[in-house]
């Protein structure tokens, strides 16, 4: 606990003098409701020190089972070279950084997106790719999403290939279902197309392995103004035709088994490319290529990137975050390896599958499909499955079962001949082979239908390093030209930028974890289900609430599986009609985005002066669609950083009216141990796990979204329709919203391991302590800069607004130029311009030491008295230290100086500056200009010169 929390006891006794307070109990009790406030401690364990918390950890861990998986479907072993694993993955610097929304200083996380688009397009053939997607299934649901709303044909129909995974089919009958899309699962050889259809999916390699030319497929679809989208595995279009060259309008994938872990299902990097046409309506973020003011190349994130914010309840998605940590490392395995390792890794696996089916058949066994990449369906009689499977247990080794007539077998970059004979060797039911491996591997040839001609990934940064030496430069130059935890602190409201702990990242990559298929048996994940009932347990004692979902991979995606319970508990209760869903003005983009996405209609409560919402406009839009409502979607404390008074009398009212209340679990660091959404009056909430329960941001993902839920909701928690080895399950009456069962499940250990070492006492403190730190901000800055919000007795919650607004009028000074001029002072910008424009929010955290509280306070002093002599004509109004930031070395040292500062206010303008500088590498990007020249790809080598 006490290295969680930056402020020593005499720091805080220190702060809560300067706030006028005796003792922290005392802050808190002024600052929260006494009405919602826990009068109880949390019934979790007592906390562990971080080498206790390992131990028990490895304890669980061991009860997992790591076994060979041929499972498939869409996850592969592979292997993470060393490199990358411990200068990525295992990394702070790029572990802890924010999502690039200040570009200047994430030039290297955005070159490194820059080449995982670059790799995807290349791969795909088609024209655009963006940064990355939460999961192969989510990314399939957001090209349905995306077809529905680009096709104009009307239908209101769309093709779903049998031959998909049923993850993904499953995935899209969730989806589709609130929108009103008739998903139609069928043959794509045999498939009718006088009915309408506005899009189409097809796996490739089917999910059985089949390779089949879906040519004539396309064409037809094409006749009729449908989209179709290719679900392509990235390894196999080493060796194939990319889709792109064979019609697909969008392909979408897994990069898994480009050096990321299965980690029982993930996090792993999706994959979405498109036509450039389709680039305004491409789904999450895209890294596109500007230029800075002094003409230089530039990166940054392009076009739609917020949209939510912008478009709100008219967005196609509400996709906010990436996988950026697992794009970069796949991205990196490619750069590392190259167009012909690639290759080589492809040929290599496929070989041994050509091997495999020959061995087989000489066994007597039937390969269903005479072309194929890495996996074989294998037909079998009744009695030989039970054989089978046995052999397979007393090897450790996994199949997939589709039924009791056939087995499916997927190698991957892992696999050797020995496995190879040891497969042999299971399915012959004896040790001794009447062939040897040496005489099949040589007699064997290719099994590809369209096979690849096209080159790809011909641009040098995947043609340069391939030498450990050269890699570990080139990461260690990108890490460089970023700001991250490692080196101060980001204070983004509403984004929880805390400590993530070593202790708690080290068994991430523990093979226990790690090496496991998300659908392995469940007798090999007795680990992961004790830590899953654990942290389900623990999370519901922290929110007051009766059941926990672990599925959501993503903030967003918790939101959207949170009110889809809603709305499956509506309609069990005979109210399908129910769909309006109130919230407020300052909510997060996401909120209304999610609604939609449910079917809902979205109707706006106002907020009042003091920036809480306006109860009397509540009650008002509550009785007006009394027979509507489903529910009300609120921020608690609220998105303007204050504990509103009122929040269990807004509850009260919507529930008054038959309707459900849905609690944005954003600033949950406000509230762990200090009251609970539950006991508010909360039906659901929705958990960051990359906020408050220390998953680190990575860049912009991954992050976790559990929602917690009261007992009349448990029944319609997301369900999953594959548990165990492939074997569809025959009662998920509940859809699935991510790929696998428990989401992104190897990064939970994190939060688990947070929880176990902080004990009931130190996430109390530490929410605390959150509160103070932002007190303590708000009043140092104050009188520089008005505090927009303040809750009662004039105190924030754990972060709070600074209004900016009017020194647009008094110096022409933009939200922008502070922004930018805190990077020379060493520091990344809070959230700017949210909730309200020309605003900033500050988020401390409990982890930041007084100490650099301080120096961020110094530092917005320090600009405001920049601002100060602007204001009295001492400096220029246009040629002035903030307009000109961020300064750069470069900008420094060569060419004549005209500014009417000198070079040392520019660059040293803190004491600490001079002790530690981080240089942006860029100056001021000029993002209009990228989206006019809208670039997606490397650029290049001579754009750099």
């Amino acid at each position: 606990m006490q290295r969680h929390i930056g402020p020593s006891a005499e720091d805080i006794q220190q702060m809560l003098e300067v706030l006028g307070f005796s003792s922290l109990d005392d802050l808190i009790d002024q600052t929260v409701p006494t009405a919602i406030r826990l009068n109880q401690s949390l019934q979790l364990p007592a906390a562990q020190t971080e080498y206790a918390a390992l131990a028990k950890l490895k304890q669980i861990a061991a009860k997992n089972q790591v076994f060979r998986s041929y499972i498939g479907m869409g996850y592969y072993d592979a292997i993470t070279p060393p490199v990358i694993q411990r200068n990525i993955l295992e990394n702070p610097g790029w572990y802890t950084a924010y999502t690039p929304y200040q570009p200047e200083i994430a030039q290297g996380r955005l070159e490194a997106l820059l080449n995982f688009q670059t790799m995807i397009i290349e791969l795909t053939g088609l024209e655009i790719a963006n940064a990355s997607l939460l999961d192969e299934a989510t990314a399939a649901a957001e090209a349905m999403s995306m077809s529905y709303g680009v096709c104009k044909n009307k239908a209101n129909a769309y093709f779903v290939s049998r031959d998909c995974h049923p993850q993904t089919i499953d995935v899209l009958l969730t989806r589709a279902a609130p929108l009103g899309i008739e998903i139609i699962i069928g043959d794509h050889q045999t498939f009718d197309f006088t009915q309408a259809i506005f899009g189409a999916i097809l796996q490739y390699p089917a999910s059985d392995g089949t390779i089949y030319d879906y040519r004539a497929f396309i064409e037809q679809a094409h006749t009729q103004g449908a989209l179709v989208t290719v679900a392509a595995d990235p390894l196999s279009l080493t060796l194939l035709t990319p889709p792109g060259e064979f019609g697909a309008d969008i392909a979408v994938g897994s990069t898994q088994r480009f050096g990321i872990p299965l980690g029982f299902g993930g996090p792993h990097a999706a994959y979405f490319a498109t036509k450039e046409e389709y680039k305004r309506q491409v789904p999450g973020r895209i890294v596109g290529v500007s230029k800075d003011v002094h003409g230089k190349p530039a990166l940054r994130l392009a076009l739609q990137t917020r949209e939510q914010h912008i478009r709100r309840e008219k967005a196609t998605s509400n996709i906010c975050t990436a996988q950026v940590l697992l794009a970069v490392m796949a991205g990196m395995y490619a750069v590392y390896h190259g167009p012909e390792g690639l290759k080589n890794i492809a040929e290599n696996i496929h070989q041994l599958t050509v091997t495999l089916a020959d061995g087989l058949k000489r066994l007597g066994y039937k390969i269903s499909s005479d072309y194929f990449f890495d996996t074989l369906r294998v037909e079998l009689v009744k009695q030989n499955l039970e054989a089978i499977k046995a052999g397979c247990q007393a090897r450790n080794i996994n199949l997939r079962i589709f039924d009791d007539t056939a087995v499916g077998i997927s190698l991957d970059e892992t696999t050797t001949l020995e496995d190879i004979i040891d497969l042999w060797q299971i399915f012959a039911g004896q040790d001794d082979l009447p062939f040897t491996a040496e005489e099949l591997s040589s007699s064997s040839s290719p099994h590809l239908l369209l096979p690849r001609i096209s080159v790809y990934l011909t641009h040098p940064v995947f043609n340069r390093y391939h030498s450990e030496t050269e890699l570990l430069r080139y990461l260690h130059k990108l890490e460089t030209k970023d700001l991250s935890l490692t080196t101060s602190m980001i204070p983004l409201g509403s984004c929880t930028m805390k400590l993530n702990a070593t202790a708690e990242m080290i068994p991430v990559t523990w093979a226990e974890f790690g090496k496991i298929h998300p659908f392995a048996p469940p007798s090999q994940t007795l680990g992961y289900q004790i830590l899953f009932q654990q942290l389900e347990t623990w999370l519901a004692e922290i929110t007051g609430f009766a059941g926990v979902s672990l599925q959501p991979n993503a903030g967003s995606q918790g939101e959207y599986a949170g009110l889809l319970v809603i709305r499956h508990y509506h309609e069990s209760r005979g109210e399908a009609h129910r769909n309006v869903c109130l919230i407020p003005t300052s909510a997060h983009g996401t909120n209304p985005a999610s609604a939609v996405m449910c079917g809902m209609k979205v109707v706006a409560v106002a907020c009042d002066a003091d920036g809480n919402i306006d109860v009397d406009d509540l009650k008002a839009k509550a009785e007006k669609h009394s027979h509507e409502l489903a529910a009300l979607m609120v921020t608690y404390p609220s998105t303007h950083g204050v504990f509103e008074a009122a929040i269990q009398e807004i509850c009260a009212v919507v529930h008054s009216h038959g309707g459900q209340v849905y609690m944005d679990g954003a600033n949950m660091n406000a509230q762990v141990g200090i009251c609970r959404p539950g006991d508010i009056g909360a039906d659901v909430c929705h958990l960051n796990l990359h906020k408050t329960f220390c998953i680190p941001h990575g860049g912009g993902g991954p992050g976790m979204g559990p929602i917690g839920v009261a007992a009349h909701l448990v029944p319609f928690l997301p369900g999953h329709p594959v548990l165990g080895t492939g074997e569809k399950q025959p009662n998920s009456e509940f859809g699935a919203v991510a790929a696998a069962p428990w989401g992104s499940a190897s990064i939970l250990v994190i939060s688990w391991m947070y929880i176990v070492m902080m004990g009931a006492a130190g996430l109390t403190q530490a929410t605390k302590v959150a509160i103070l730190n932002a007190n303590y901000i708000a009043k140092k800055l104050e009188s520089y800069y008005p505090v927009l919000y303040k809750g009662q007795n004039g105190l924030v919650a754990h972060e709070c607004i600074l209004d900016l607004r009017s020194l647009k009028k008094s110096a022409n000074i933009e939200i922008d130029d502070i922004a930018k001029r805190l990077m020379d002072y060493g520091f990344h910008a809070p959230t700017v311009s949210w909730p309200v424009a020309g605003t900033i929010m500050v988020e401390p955290t409990e982890s930041e030491s007084k100490e650099e509280l301080d120096r961020f306070c110094d530092a917005l002093i320090a600009i405001r008295q920049e601002i100060a002599a602007i204001e009295s004509g001492k400096m220029d109004a246009q040629d002035n230290l903030l307009k000109n930031a961020p300064h750069t070395a470069e900008s420094l040292i060569s060419g004549e100086w005209t500014h009417p500062y000198s070079r040392e206010q520019a660059a040293y303008p803190a004491p600490w500056t001079r002790e530690h500088k981080f240089w942006p590498i860029v100056g001021r990007i000029d993002a209009a200009f990228g989206d006019r020249n809208f670039v997606c790809s490397c650029l290049p080598m001579e754009a750099y010169s």
